[in-house]
């Protein structure tokens, strides 16, 4: 077991039995067997000696439970850190930024307090996953749509509080944008509300974000600074159709054009989550083998050091009669509204030489039983699943599974030029680091979940046998993050090992945001108790100590 740096066995001791006393014997964690569930499953670090592993967990089930516990970490200098559902794989999971920190486990605060399908908003705790809130909505014939991730395991407060995204509308599919109001335990175990939910009586917490004087409610995404055990979210009325097409397009450079009658077409409101994608993008190939099928000459451009070039790809795209770029444009409202958005969209891409257009689904909703399992991409009309965890198993891509991925997501401009720009630097570092097969390059299609501007995604993949390969992928991805920000591009999140790099690459007057933070810090959590390190805030008692 490894106790937080500074703690003696006496003091931890003497902490669990309080948190057995605050909970109960049986949701109080300190077996290997049982701790070891809270491993990061991806950690980049796995059995390296400074893995980041908790020392033990408590399972709270109620606001007054997190108080109490906060108030006895407080009395014996015992650092925390909170989780929602802890599978936010690829991002650190369970795992705290500082080993030997105590898990405080919210999946007993599993209540969703309110659902409202007229006003459109709902109220959960931070242990209701997708899945429950799904449940609960379908169970009650609610007309709204949930706004979901990709794995529908995730929690709607945790996954917004690492600034999550969807699939979606733009206002919805930023989850942390889309949360109306939270409930708070804060360092000193006070319990605080934001926004209209600090008003008694108020019947509007789910509705006006606001309230009055200064918003607060970003201190605790991506933080430190409190534990959240409640928070609201609008949520999108039901439509009455969904109406999913593709646009193609042949040639390379086609994706400056595109882009921008893109970006025109969902600023005006007629298009939810445009999903990009290219036949001869190697995370398509992964993700969707039974759309894209990859031959020996595709795989062995993909092999050669720093891939093929832009032409060669086009060429080669050409030669099989295949589309280079294409975008899958998700309509919603009345089935008259969308098939009119659809044509107006034809006609504003219609002057791009050579561009396709082809209708991909259309359903009336609510979807029955049978046509819920016929849908392609679930998760843009909110029915949660797994399939994401495709990525990385055995394929002819693959011909080695994987032990788990970690990701860079760089935001960059919402341009083609932009993406271009990325393809070239992301694409030379990646032959200059020796990265086989090429992750990325010219193929490389923009994730566009967060609302106005891309995300450039790129996959490691790491092991749990090969600590070689590890160490060299945690080498290869900070160069990634320092060559990033050198072009103005940083990450969205990332998991607790290189949370510092990140947090370091918003350095505008000599780091003046992150001493703030830091300032914020010790002003409200002296003792260093909430999850030290996260989004790279050290308290005082561990700074420079790790």
């Amino acid at each position: 077991m490894k106790l937080p740096a500074g703690v003696s066995t006496k003091d931890f001791n003497a902490a669990m039995a309080a948190f057995r006393r605050i909970v109960g014997e049986q949701w109080v964690f300190t077996r290997e067997e049982d701790v070891a569930l809270y491993r990061d499953a991806y950690s980049p670090l796995w059995d390296e000696a400074d893995e980041l592993v908790a020392s033990a967990a408590v399972a709270p089930e109620t606001v007054e439970q997190v108080q109490a516990v906060v108030r006895a970490a407080n009395q014996h200098k015992i650092p925390l850190f909170a989780i929602s559902t802890g599978k936010n794989l690829g991002y650190g999971g369970s795992a705290p930024n500082l080993s030997g920190s105590v898990i405080v486990d919210l999946k007993r605060m599993n209540k969703v307090i309110e659902v409202d399908d007229k006003r459109n908003f709902c109220i959960v705790e931070p242990g209701v996953s997708y899945f429950d809130l799904y449940r609960y909505i379908q169970e009650r014939k609610l007309k709204v749509m949930m706004d979901i991730p990709d794995p529908g395991w995730g929690s709607p407060l945790g996954n917004a509080l690492d600034h999550g995204v969807g699939y979606t509308w733009g206002e919805f599919r930023d989850h942390f944008g889309a949360h109306c109001g939270m409930e708070v335990v804060l360092p000193d175990g006070e319990v605080m509300r934001t926004g209209m939910a600090a008003v008694p009586g108020a019947k509007t917490w789910g509705e006006n974000k606001y309230g009055y004087g200064p918003y607060v409610d970003g201190l605790f995404a991506q933080s430190n600074f409190g534990i959240v055990t409640k928070m609201g979210f609008w949520m999108m009325p039901e439509p009455e159709h969904f109406l999913s097409c593709q646009v193609s397009v042949p040639r390379y450079r086609d994706i400056v054009p595109l882009v921008d009658i893109v970006n025109y077409l969902e600023d005006q409101g007629l298009i939810g989550n445009p999903r990009y994608s290219s036949p001869l993008d190697l995370m398509t190939l992964m993700m969707e083998p039974e759309r894209v099928q990859a031959d020996q000459a595709l795989l062995d451009m993909f092999a050669r050091p720093g891939g093929a070039s832009a032409e060669e790809f086009e060429n080669y795209a050409r030669s099989r009669g295949l589309e280079y770029w294409r975008v899958l444009l998700n309509f919603y409202g009345p089935k008259e509204t969308v098939y009119a958005n659809w044509t107006y969209a034809k006609k504003k891409l219609a002057g791009i030489d050579g561009v396709k257009f082809e209708e991909v689904e259309s359903y009336a909703l609510p979807l029955d039983e049978a046509t819920r399992k016929k849908v392609h991409h679930q998760v843009a009309v909110g029915i949660p699943n797994m399939s994401i965890f495709s990525i990385g198993a055995r394929s002819r891509v693959v011909p080695d599974p994987q032990d788990g991925h970690i990701w860079l997501g760089s935001i960059i401009s919402r341009s083609g030029e932009e993406l271009i720009k990325a393809h070239q630097v992301f694409g030379k570092a990646v032959q200059d680091l020796g990265i086989t097969p090429a992750i990325v390059g010219p193929f490389t299609a923009p994730a566009y979940w967060v609302h106005r501007t891309f995300i450039f995604m790129v996959p490691f993949f790491v092991s749990r046998s090969d600590k070689a390969r590890n160490a060299k992928v945690r080498e290869q991805y900070v160069k990634l993050v320092e060559l990033a920000a050198q072009h103005g591009w940083t990450e969205y999140r990332t998991g607790p090992a290189f949370q510092d790099v990140v947090a370091k690459t918003y350095s505008f007057n000599d780091n003046a945001l992150l001493k703030f933070r830091t300032r914020l810090k010790d002003a409200i959590d002296p003792n260093g108790i909430i999850a030290p390190g996260r989004g790279g805030i050290w308290p005082k008692r561990f700074r420079g100590k790790t």
